[in-house]
């Protein structure tokens, strides 16, 4: 399952589920380029201890809904290793805020939809000219986008599953270039996500209807990516992959 030398992008890679995809896959020998946002202490202490063990990563701020951001860092990633791009992971969204549909307006709704849906197109397109037969693409959608989301979640949720059908239609439309695209639907995953929009009652209780009795965890995440960009996932395009404990099945 050898990733040794391949180039792969990281849309919000410096915390939480990113990170752990980011430290995987260094671990596993990819030329990483990292993209972040709002994390700048993460980005500075991740690209610290990436630069302990030798593994020289790019670090890039920039907002991946901002069509001009999109394009630079995937310019400075094939500048800084010459290569093509191998692999691509959208990690960057967010739920924003819980708002029930009395409480949003279209603004907040065209918001987390453009940074859910608009900063994976983005990054695929743009991506494209650069990846060739064998790439792989891997985007983040949720276990939102199948069930709805929790309370104050509309936006989120169906942000998330356009993101699903977005997904199914670049496997179609990309598969006869060699190109796979899969998605990952996580649940419950312990995460500043959920420490910032989920109460804890409401955690635990999720955690008990779960068959494994417990969230999943960052680093269990990052190895299903790990795999679906390896071509052990030769075979696989168009998933929209559950992880989520067995709490729901699709």
């Amino acid at each position: 399952m050898t990733l040794q030398n391949k180039l792969i992008l990281i849309t919000g890679g410096a915390r939480d589920i990113g990170r752990a995809i980011t430290k995987n896959l260094a671990k596993n020998g990819a030329n990483l380029a990292i993209n972040f946002y709002g994390s700048l202490d993460e980005a500075n202490s991740l690209e610290n201890e990436l630069k302990e063990d030798n593994i020289d990563a790019l670090f890039l701020q920039g907002d991946m809904t901002s069509e001009v951001d999109v394009k630079n860092f995937i310019d400075q990633a094939i500048t800084k290793f010459g290569t093509n791009i191998h692999g691509l992971v959208n990690v960057s969204g967010g739920l924003v805020e819980r708002r029930t549909i009395d409480q949003m307006d279209l603004d907040f709704l065209n918001k987390v939809m453009h940074l859910n849906l608009n900063s994976s197109f983005l990054t695929i397109k743009h991506s494209l000219p650069f990846m060739s037969d064998g790439s792989s693409i891997v985007n983040f959608a949720s276990q939102a986008g199948r069930d709805g989301g929790g309370p104050g979640a509309s936006a989120y949720a169906s942000s998330k599953g356009a993101v699903m059908t977005f997904t199914r239609s670049m496997a179609k439309e990309l598969g006869p270039k060699g190109i796979r695209v899969n998605a990952l639907c996580p649940g419950m995953i312990s995460t500043t996500f959920h420490d910032n929009f989920t109460k804890t009652e409401i955690r635990s209780n999720v955690a008990n209807a779960t068959p494994l009795k417990r969230e999943g965890t960052s680093d269990e995440i990052a190895s299903i990516v790990k795999f679906l960009l390896s071509n052990d996932a030769s075979f696989l395009t168009g998933v929209n992959l559950d992880s989520n404990g067995g709490l729901i099945f699709s």
